[in-house]
């Protein structure tokens, strides 16, 4: 455990690069860089094992920067290890179109491992990188062939640690004993609003504790790199609890504003950017410096990490010779491709079938396909029997040592954290061996908003299985039903959701959400039963929209989701008896079917017919495919489900009413264009 002088330099270039970088682009947060900067070094260059020339080794060690607005620290890192990060992408700092943005995003820049910035986001992130390694060593490690062994490590700082996920996520961790979980929390006592004094003064180390975690103190981090060193390798000696080590460090270290909230949020001023240089032995006119001791000696590390690389490939190839077929698996997986075949297996459905609920019909899939892509891992957030997201025969992930699962298992039983389970998943999924698919009611994906919005800005392949979707949970009332919630996840960039109306729907929402491998997928599904519908087939639905039914000269087309489709067809009749004739579009999901062509959408949705949309929610979005439309703008109602759509007039009379209305009101405009038609469609 000794120390140069070539580590104190490494660790003062860290600083004077995020000096330098924040200030270049006067904008960034210097101070946790420059205060955590002792520590990553210690970290990164004693203890994690990686190689940058192949950001994507299974078995490398994680690390996730949960204070993510400190990501200069991780950026600097990864420039001077050697990855694909080079110094002009470091004065390119927080600028359009570079690969070094103002938080950590995983898909842009190579090394980053999760996307974070929202607080906590990351925490949670790490714990699901845990679990992801724990499983997938469970699945694959046999005697003699360790292949699975990394470690997650974490660093978070007092803005997480008073975020309800990270809570969430840590009492997960310690419930499920991740011993190759260390999290190193920054204490430095300050937040944007200034010294923490004013809002957060618990003990968090009391609180780790207390959430079953093993728990250590360094009192000195800005310079104790002996006692850092020795507090993480005591961290990884212990494999049955989580770690944290909580990591007293002065923020801005080496400022005229250090241990200030001055140095949180600002770039530092150029005098005293220059001071801080000078205080570090640093050429305090010059900038971006990187003396070529650093530069070796971090290479030389990740030469190591390129040496064990290789040696692990070589034990992979040895694992194939007496494993094949694990070792075909885990081939397979890693380039997130799913089983030949595995198509076959879904579900599919004839009109004289049975109406059955769709969040049945999604555990007769999971049941169908659990044992052909083994890589899918569901779960529920303390919902388990309404969700109906265990297949029977699933094994629970849990310790052993608790009796009651297994590593190996690949059921998650999230208890009541939505936002965690949410979180979790996005870092299973990052972990690159895992298909995470987890259930709660689609009124408390709301819960877990900010983890669902990183699932689709970071691509990952993640299932939210959201049932009890409308007014048709009917008892529980206006706090269970949502309304704005489609509407919300709807307009979210690189998000499918879907709203099947029978099996084949069901059938067609899982093949699109396992197959589009950077796109997670909303599945909102429902209580009530629900016909299995005359026009539908998978290869119809993987379209997003496509039509029901089909009557020639129609006078309107209804275009519905869910349960509301099959009502449509209700309505048809309903119409023609009026002397109306009806047409039936479903629409499962909006996102898919944009991106259909535009001469297919226009034959679903065509010129010529006025539009009536049909949906038990916000009627918010339905413009984009409808002249009119039917929703529900106000909060439900409590009482059984088919009083509920009553009382709302959601019934093929209410429907065809409202159709009528819409035939009248276009009769005498000519042309009537298809609301897809827009003047700039095709910038969009």
């Amino acid at each position: 455990m000794t120390y140069s002088k070539t580590d104190e330099l490494a660790i003062n270039t860290i600083r004077t690069l995020a000096v330098d970088a924040t200030l270049a682009a006067n904008s960034g947060h210097p101070g946790a860089p420059m205060g955590m900067a002792p520590v990553a070094h210690v970290l990164f260059n004693k203890f994690m094992t990686f190689n940058p020339k192949n950001p994507d080794w299974v078995n490398r060690d994680r690390f996730v920067l949960s204070n993510g607005h400190g990501c200069m620290l991780q950026y600097a890192l990864l420039h001077l290890f050697g990855y694909k990060l080079t110094i002009d992408d470091l004065k390119n700092f927080r600028q359009v179109d570079s690969i070094t943005p103002g938080h950590p995003e995983a898909h842009d820049t190579p090394g980053i491992e999760v996307t974070t910035g929202p607080l906590g986001q990351g925490f949670a992130n790490a714990v699901g990188l845990a679990i992801a390694q724990a499983h997938t060593a469970a699945v694959y490690n046999k005697p003699g062939y360790e292949l699975i062994n990394n470690h997650t490590f974490m660093f978070f700082g007092d803005g997480c640690a008073m975020e309800g996920i990270a809570s969430e996520a840590a009492s997960t961790a310690g419930h499920l004993q991740l011993g190759n979980l260390i999290a190193i929390y920054d204490d430095n006592h300050i937040s944007i609003d200034g010294d923490t004094k004013c809002a957060f003064t618990e003990d968090v180390l009391k609180r780790f504790e207390s959430y079953g975690w093993h728990t250590l103190h360094v009192e000195n981090g800005d310079s104790d790199l002996e006692g850092i060193e020795k507090a993480i390798a005591e961290a990884k000696k212990v494999t049955d609890k989580p770690s944290v080590i909580k990591l007293t460090t002065t923020i801005g270290f080496g400022s005229k504003l250090q241990g200030t909230g001055g140095v949180h949020g600002n770039p530092l001023k150029a005098d005293d950017a220059k001071q801080v240089k000078e205080k570090f032995g640093f050429d305090p006119e010059k900038t971006f410096q990187v003396p070529q001791e650093v530069y070796d000696q971090y290479h030389k590390h990740a030469a190591e990490g390129a040496a064990a690389e290789e040696e692990w490939n070589k034990l992979f190839e040895k694992y194939g010779k007496e494993h094949k077929d694990l070792h075909a698996d885990l081939a397979r997986r890693l380039t997130r491709e799913l089983p030949e075949g595995w198509v076959s297996k879904l579900p599919t459905y004839k009109p004289s079938d049975p109406a059955i609920a769709s969040r049945k019909l999604s555990e007769s899939v999971l049941e169908a396909i659990h044992d052909v892509i083994p890589e899918l891992i569901s779960g529920s957030a303390d919902l388990t029997g309404s969700n109906n997201t265990r297949w029977k025969n699933a094994v629970d992930f849990q310790p052993p040592s608790l009796g009651i699962g297994e590593w190996s298992g690949r059921y998650m039983r999230y208890g009541v954290r939505e936002h965690a389970m949410a979180a979790i998943m996005n870092g299973m999924s990052a972990y690159g061996t895992i298909i995470p698919a987890g259930g709660t009611f689609l009124n408390f994906v709301s819960y877990a908003a900010g983890a669902v919005r990183l699932s689709s800005l970071s691509h990952q392949r993640v299932i939210y299985v959201a049932t009890h979707d409308s007014i048709g949970l009917g008892e529980d009332g206006p706090t269970h039903q949502p309304i704005e919630t489609l509407a919300h996840f709807r307009a979210l960039p690189n998000m499918m959701v879907w709203r099947p109306a029978d099996g084949n729907e069901t059938s067609a929402a899982y093949y699109m959400a396992l197959t589009s491998k950077e796109t997670p997928s909303i599945l909102a599904l429902t209580r009530q039963n629900l016909p299995q519908l005359e026009g539908s087939t998978i290869e119809k639905a993987i379209k997003g929209g496509y039509v029901a039914v089909e009557n020639e000269k129609a006078d309107v087309t209804l275009v519905s989701t869910g349960s509301e489709v099959s009502l449509c067809l209700e309505a048809v009749k309903t119409l023609k008896d009026q002397g109306l004739t009806a047409r039936v579009v479903s629409l499962p999901c909006f996102e898919v079917f944009d991106a259909q062509s535009k001469d297919y959408r226009l034959s679903i949705i065509p010129d010529g017919i006025p539009t009536l949309s049909v949906e038990v929610m916000s009627t918010m979005g339905w413009e984009k495919y409808s002249h009119e439309q039917f929703g529900l703008n106000r909060f439900g109602a409590s009482g059984p489900y088919k009083e509920v759509y009553k009382k709302f007039e959601f019934t093929p009379e209410g429907i065809a009413k409202r159709a009528k209305l819409t035939v009248e009101f276009y009769k005498d405009v000519k042309p009537l264009r298809s609301p897809l038609n827009r003047a700039f469609t095709q910038l969009i």
